[in-house]
């Protein structure tokens, strides 16, 4: 087999060689390559990937969540027959999983968006876009509960931001 980048395969597509590639190999390589550049493209893939995550992260968390026949609830779940317990924990953890992907959806794409915005007016990749993305999208999330939330997201997302930034343009050895 031949993947692209293994020696004795085919070049990555996108770089600087695309001998080998038919014409309408390298128009479609490029057509990707623009979109993936584009700030819509940007928003999209972190929306989608997002979503993904968000929704495995949701399925997760959810099925450690069940209540114990010690709780009130518990007790009512364990005196319905096995099918109907298994329905409900099965709707709840597809209906915990879908909340969790989209909210991590729309955090992936709206932190995404901005820092592409930002990154496209100022002209320049460094860690202010994701500073200053962060605390966009944290303030807008928090906006709903009033001005304390919004400056404490705005903070605690650019915060987060900054420390991922650091870590990811760090130095290696």
């Amino acid at each position: 087999m031949s993947f692209p980048g293994m020696p004795g395969g085919r070049p990555i597509p996108g770089g600087s060689d695309m001998a080998g590639m038919s014409e309408q190999e390298q128009q479609i390589t490029k057509a990707l390559q623009t979109t993936m550049e584009s700030c819509a493209g940007k928003t999209v893939m972190s929306g989608v990937m997002g979503f993904a995550l968000g929704g495995a992260f949701g399925l997760f968390m959810s099925s450690m969540s069940y209540d114990t026949p010690l709780s009130a609830q518990g007790q009512q779940l364990t005196n319905l027959p096995l099918r109907q317990q298994l329905s409900r924990g099965f709707r709840d953890m597809g209906s915990r999983s879908y909340s969790s992907a989209k909210n991590f959806g729309i955090i992936g794409a709206m932190f995404a968006g901005t820092e592409c915005c930002i990154e496209s007016y100022r002209a320049k990749s460094d860690w202010k876009n994701g500073v200053s993305a962060g605390c966009i999208t944290g303030g807008t999330l928090g906006a709903k509960a009033g001005p304390q939330a919004a400056a404490f997201g705005c903070v605690g997302f650019a915060a987060f931001s900054a420390a991922v930034d650091a870590f990811m343009r760090r130095q290696t050895d």
